[in-house]
Order: structure tokens, then sequence, then C-alpha cells
């Protein structure tokens, strides 16, 4: 920030783009709370989670996380040229 106060334009793009990334972090963890929620709670939960759930929970979470990274790769690699490789 220039002395003025206010955001040269270089500043104001890294602004938007950490928040871009922060409402998609943030997307990204309401969707897994939820595909793993429903998933793996199938009934009235108590104060803690059966071994079975937690169980569930950790596998789809981490299931999640390495596909989202697994597409990011593919989506970055595909945008610098590269193209698809499976």
């Amino acid at each position: 920030m220039d002395p003025s106060g206010a955001f040269n334009n270089s500043e104001l793009q890294d602004l938007i783009e950490q928040e871009k990334q922060r409402a998609m972090l943030n997307e990204m963890v309401a969707k897994l709370t939820s595909v793993c929620w429903d998933k793996c709670i199938t009934g009235t939960p108590g104060s803690k989670f059966s071994s079975g759930e937690a169980s569930c929970l950790t596998n789809c979470a981490q299931r999640y996380l390495d596909l989202s990274m697994m597409i990011a790769k593919r989506l970055q690699s595909m945008s610098q040229g590269q193209g698809f490789r499976g």
C-alpha cells in the first residue's frame, strides 16, 4: 500500500487473488463436509463419532482432497499448454 493508503493495481490484484483462493477453499471445505457427512453419518450423531464413522470421515476427506489436488494439477498443466495426460 502506498503512503496515501490507496492500493496500487498490483496490490489490488494480489488481494483479489487471495480472496478468490480463500473463497475456493471455504467452498471446498463446505462441500467436503456435506459429502462426507452424508456418506458416513447414517444415524443421529451422539456426543462422539463411532470408530466406523470416524474412519469413514477420515477416508472420505482424504479421498476428496486427493482427488481435488489431482484435478487442480491437471487443470494447471492444461492451462500451461501441456495438455491432458492420464
